[in-house]
């Protein structure tokens, strides 16, 4: 089967793979025939793996023997991107008035010649994945050459891979991990499979001189040399499994398997040779801001007065750092007499955003409570061990000294009542106390496995999917550093941070790399305590997570203004809806919050089958109105007066819009020309870059980029495969590497009642790093909870921060390597995601494996850069750092288990598995990941058998977790679901940050009608009720409660037929049951403590979110009593089986 789905890299996978890094070593790759288990390297182990196909029971998951997947790939540019030129001529004017530059396509080589240009295509390009649609068209395109050897298969014959489908030729899919397909087995265990190269990212640089980079502007940069990658030696991993046999209770409904497409494995093409780029080694030229560096690849994030820079101690650290750590220099290093460095730039703190200060969602709540971002006393006395050697003190807080809780054993079969009555907290990492208490808010930065294993083989023995859920800008409150000396390890470019070792006061050693470091002169001084000599007290090494003032090195450009686009479908079907009376107003109420500062510009397109711009130049009376109707080689009539400041024209901005709803209102033009608008706002952000807002109510069929519908209603509640979850076009996604390239984001608003086909639409922003709104059945009277959303949203929209071009570089210890990547995004290079926009609300996760054993480590550290410029012009550098313990049992490692990040990272990997292999791999993936992991429990770490399907207690909700994702609108089958729906929901999974989207998989369900002030939490002179979480099955629903059901985006309040009078009347307002309206979604404000109590609560939780959930008061005779009904996980449906019966089938596959 195809491991396409779970190596995408920039949003959903479709197409081919777009290759961002190092390819496999085709020498390295041979092998001897017969050898099997014989390697150095372990190959990472993937639970999304596709498995041979076996004979399932009736309306079972099935599984079958996993397959490693290649981390990653090589980068392949396509050939070049289609500009769009402006013709001659002049604009239509066809309407009465109310009273451009050329175009650039996005950069895709870093030479230092001007003006963007794409390097030629390699000589080997990328081979073809199996998708239903690919990119970068290349007819000149060799077939695929299969590596030389095969495990237990015999010799496949050269020559084109065969699929399920031959893809059509276009545009190479933007990923790192290119699809490979798997050879046609001769059995159901006969599989295997190649991994790639692993990119390590913090490799360190031998000693002695290498080739330093050059930049852009011709500078050398000093003590920077690429450094040496290590291909993976090839390996297999054949774990076999009997067929499935139907589950002890009735006869779910039969859901047939997809077979798996047969094909060629992939010989990965060679990278490119390293490119000498100012900022990253990407897709970027000398116009564009600097990227978050790393000097491996000659970017600009390692300039040459970068702090460190000057001499350093050797870098033989295998053997002079042991020393200095056994043998601790005492007393001060020597220093000039009466001499101190002048004060640096002082320290400040930010205010907390208006939304920091209140009272989190319970599960935020727990999940924080360990950790803290204020500074700690961390003492770390000069010349002694920090936390790289902290061997004793963490070899004695070995977790088989004792059976912790997590590793109790819970038989699921027996103990129904699992959930717990509050939110779960995030696993606290197994570290010292004054290292927890410095280490990183879980809820930015958070590891599926809080114990990372020592070995690959040890993780491959879990099964358990190894990987990190980021929240990087996340609205905090943290401390931010002025100073002109970022200390940064010469190597690896780790910044200085809380788990590096201070070998003496002069000398610290990277936690990355282990390099020995000097420390700068001005970092002696400690602005906060004013004193010197203490560079371990400073605010860097004081907190896993703070944010820099970047100085100007870290920048080849000045910062970028804040630049808005708002571009608007007005056709019939758009003012039909009514938002554009809602923007409009949103709009006008928020204008004075934009972020931004006096730079700050603003612009307006609107569409239907022409193109209209709108002219708010300084001194005109009124707007003007210049339409373009020739929508095939679209042109900027007036390239200097459609952005325009927004403080020097703001009563013109605001004339434009009070108009614009009159102005269409009796329009009758039905046709969408979408794709030449998006032309259109690229060509008029493309000089300075910036944020385009997109509204669009139907689907485009006009000019570039029009799409016909292609779902079938009849099909929606088909048991079988999904199809066109992918694009029907490579249009959008083009288009959207263009906006990367030119540091533009695009954000859409989808408001449309009809097919609108997201799948293709959704690339423009999936790859610009832009975020998607979807509202279906949107209308203005008709749906009055949808409005209240889109205004809640709008407004939010308006007035949340927003960074601009910025890039995220993840680093790791060496020995760790990351190979996938999560998220709205575009992979620059191997490791760098580049974010045109980056905003409060956006999440990212990323698969890890281990690449060399951690056999001397205690403890291994993450650390997140995030280089981005504020809306205020400053250009800013915000750095987390995670430290987690190593261990060496594989019941330390279950005990270190995150369940929720697991069933987080998990989901990522199945949207992408649907993409581009098919939902039911994905199905099965998903089930096989449960079976794996609790039958290497069972089999590794229990000591006596026991019968019953056991667990530890830390994994005790994965099983329920796994049913939820089965039964979520992104993956379910046999129930009605639209096709926009579900595409929308698989890139909620993929984008919002952990916390959110568990309330999407799993949502809360709480009794509202007996709430008191027991245990109440008091905020704001507010009393916030506390009710307990209760199971999402039926039995527990009362006829005479009323219950509030919390699904992340939406909130229903049931209410039971024979609900208690009073809580009608005091809360809902109405004297019966019956009288409750059909479509109530807004509870009264009645003066009357119930009442009160209810608000409070939904309040709070709203309040907890960046988005607005909806809320519907449902009845048993309302329409969205099915929907309500379908949340209930543990309840058995007609084409899904309950929770009990999912138990009783895993524990069926695990006694095999």
């Amino acid at each position: 089967m195809s491991t396409a789905g779970f190596n995408s890299q920039n949003g959903t996978g479709t197409g081919q793979a777009y290759a961002n890094g190092p390819s496999q070593n085709p020498v390295a790759m041979q092998q001897l025939p017969g050898v099997s288990y014989g390697m150095t390297h372990q190959p990472t182990y993937n639970p999304m793996q596709a498995k041979a196909p076996v004979p399932p029971g009736p309306g079972l998951y099935p599984s079958g023997p996993y397959q490693p997947v290649p981390p990653v790939n090589s980068y392949q540019p396509g050939p070049p991107l289609t500009s769009y030129p402006a013709p001659p001529g002049q604009s239509l004017l066809t309407r009465p008035q109310l009273g451009g530059p050329h175009s650039h396509t996005p950069p895709q080589s870093a030479s230092p010649s001007p003006g963007p240009r794409l390097p030629h295509a390699q000589a080997t390009p990328p081979p073809h994945a199996p998708s239903s649609s690919s990119h970068y068209p290349n007819p000149q395109q060799p077939q695929p050459i299969p590596p030389a050897w095969q495990y237990n298969t015999a010799p496949p014959p050269m020559g084109p891979a065969s699929s399920m489908s031959t893809p059509p030729r276009g545009l190479v899919a933007n990923h790192v991990n290119p699809a490979a397909s798997s050879t046609a087995p001769p059995s159901s265990a006969a599989y295997s499979s190649t991994p790639a190269a692993h990119v390590s990212h913090s490799v360190s640089q031998p000693p002695g001189p290498g080739m330093p980079p050059t930049s852009l502007h011709g500078y050398i940069q000093p003590g920077t040399a690429p450094p040496p990658m290590t291909p993976m030696g090839p390996q297999t991993y054949q774990p076999s499994r009997a067929p499935y046999v139907p589950p002890p209770t009735g006869p779910p409904p039969t859901m047939k398997p997809t077979p798996p497409p047969t094909g060629l494995p992939m010989a990965n093409a060679r990278p490119p040779p390293p490119m000498a780029d100012a900022q990253c080694g990407g897709d970027v030229n000398s116009t564009l801001p600097p990227t978050e560096p790393d000097c491996k690849e000659g970017d600009i994030e390692c300039p040459g007065t970068v702090a460190g820079n000057g001499p350093q101690a050797p870098n033989h650290y295998n053997h002079v750092d042991n020393k200095m750590a056994g043998m601790p220099q005492h007393g001060p290093p020597g220093r000039h007499l009466g001499h101190y460095p002048s004060l640096p730039p002082g320290y400040q703190n930010t205010p907390a955003p208006h939304n920091a200060t209140s009272p989190m969602h319970p599960a935020m709540q727990a999940a924080t409570q360990p950790y803290t971002q204020s500074p700690h006393p961390y003492q770390q006395p000069p010349g002694g061990p920090g936390p790289a050697q902290l061997s004793p003190s963490l070899a004695a807080m070995s977790l088989q000294s004792s059976t912790p809780e997590a590793l109790r054993v819970v038989n699921l079969l027996q103990e129904r009542n699992l959930l717990p009555p509050t939110p779960i907290p995030a696993p606290t990492p197994c570290l010292p106390q004054d290292l927890q208490k410095i280490n990183c808010n879980p809820e930015v930065f958070r590891s599926t496995l809080t114990s990372i294993p020592q070995t690959q083989s040890l993780l491959n023995k879990a099964k358990m999917p190894l990987g990190l859920l980021l929240h990087p800008f996340k609205d905090l409150s943290l401390p931010v550093v002025t100073s002109s000396t970022i200390v940064r390890c010469r190597s690896c470019r780790t910044y200085i941070n809380p788990f590096v070792s201070f070998l003496d006061q002069r000398r610290w050693k990277c936690n990355l790399c282990h390099r020995v470091n000097d420390v700068p002169e001005e970092f002696m001084y400690n602005p906060v305590s004013r004193s010197y000599g203490e560079p371990h007290k400073r605010p860097e090494v004081q907190n896993a997570t703070i944010e820099f003032i970047a100085p100007s090195e870290y920048m080849l450009r000045p910062p970028q203004p804040a630049v808005y686009l708002f571009v608007l479908d007005v056709s019939h079907n758009a003012v039909e809806t009514g938002y554009l009376n809602v923007f409009c107003q949103s709009l006008l109420d928020n204008i004075n919050v934009l972020p931004g500062d006096s730079r700050t510009k603003v612009g307006f397109i609107t569409f239907d089958s022409t193109i209209h711009f709108y002219n708010l130049q300084e001194g005109l009376s009124q707007p003007q109105m210049l339409i373009v109707s020739d929508i095939e080689d679209i042109f900027l009539p007036t390239p200097d007066s459609l952005l325009v400041n927004l403080n020097e024209c703001k009563e013109l901005v605001q004339d434009l819009l009070k108009s614009l709803p009159n102005l269409f209102q009796k329009t009758m033009e039905t046709q969408s020309a979408l794709g030449s608008a998006l032309q259109a706002a690229f060509k008029l952000l493309s000089p300075t870059g910036g944020r385009m807002t997109i509204f669009q109510t139907q689907l485009p069929n006009l000019g570039v980029g029009a799409l016909q519908s292609r779902e079938d209603p009849n099909l929606r509640a088909s048991a079988k495969d999904i199809q066109h979850l992918s694009p029907a076009t490579d249009f959008y996604k083009k288009l959207a590497l263009d906006c990367s390239g030119q540091q533009v984001s695009v954000d859409l608003f989808l408001l449309s009642s009809q097919y609108c086909d997201l799948a293709s639409l959704g690339c423009i922003s999936r790859y610009s790093a832009g975020s998607v709104y979807y509202y279906p059945s949107y209308h203005h009277q008709h749906n009055p909870a949808q409005v209240e959303c889109f205004q809640k949203d709008l407004k939010r929209y308006f007035s949340r921060k927003i960074g601009f071009e910025a890039v995220m570089r993840i680093r790791c210890t060496k020995g760790l390597s990351i190979h996938t990547f999560h998220g709205n995004f575009f992979v620059r290079s191997t490791d760098l995601l580049s974010l045109p926009n980056v905003n409060p609300d956006a999440g990212f996760a990323v698969q890890m494996s281990i690449e060399e054993n951690l056999d001397d480590m205690q403890v291994v550290s993450f650390q997140a850069a995030l280089l981005y410029t504020s809306s205020k012009g400053e250009r800013r550098i915000r750095v987390h750092t995670l430290c987690l313990p190593v261990v060496n049992s594989l019941s330390d490692v279950f005990a270190g288990a995150d369940v929720q990040a697991m069933s987080g990272l998990l989901a990522c990997m199945a949207v992408d598995r649907s993409a581009t292999a098919s939902l039911s791999d994905a199905r099965d993936a998903m089930t096989n990941a449960a079976i794996d992991s609790l039958t290497s429990y069972r089999q590794s770490v229990l000591t006596i058998q026991q019968p019953g399907m056991l667990a530890p207690a830390c994994l005790r909700l994965f099983p329920l977790y796994i049913l939820a994702l089965l039964k979520q609108k992104a993956f379910r089958t046999g129930t009605s679901t639209r096709l926009d729906d579900r595409v929308f929901a698989m890139g909620q999974l993929k984008y919002q940050p952990l916390v959110y989207s568990m309330l999407m998989i799993h949502p809360a369900l709480y009794r509202v009608d007996d709430l008191t002030d027991e245990g109440a939490l008091n905020i704001n002179e507010r009393t916030i009720p506390q009710p307990r979480v209760l199971q999402l099955s039926v039995e527990k629903l009362s006829r005479e409660a009323a219950f509030l059901m919390d699904a992340g985006t939406v909130m229903y309040l049931w209410i039971g037929r024979n609900c208690h009078p009073n809580f009608l009347t005091q809360v809902l307002g109405v004297p019966t049951y019956a009288a409750v309206p059909d479509n109530l979604y807004l509870l009264p404000e009645l003066d009357t403590a119930e009442s009160q109590r209810t608000r409070a609560f939904i309040g709070w939780l709203r309040d907890q979110r960046p988005f607005f959930p909806s809320m519907h008061v449902i009845r048993d005779e309302s329409q969205l009593k099915p929907t309500f009904m379908q949340n209930m996980i543990e309840d058995r449906t007609e084409s899904a089986l309950s929770y009990y019966e999912f138990l009783l089938h895993l524990q069926q596959q695990i006694s095999k």
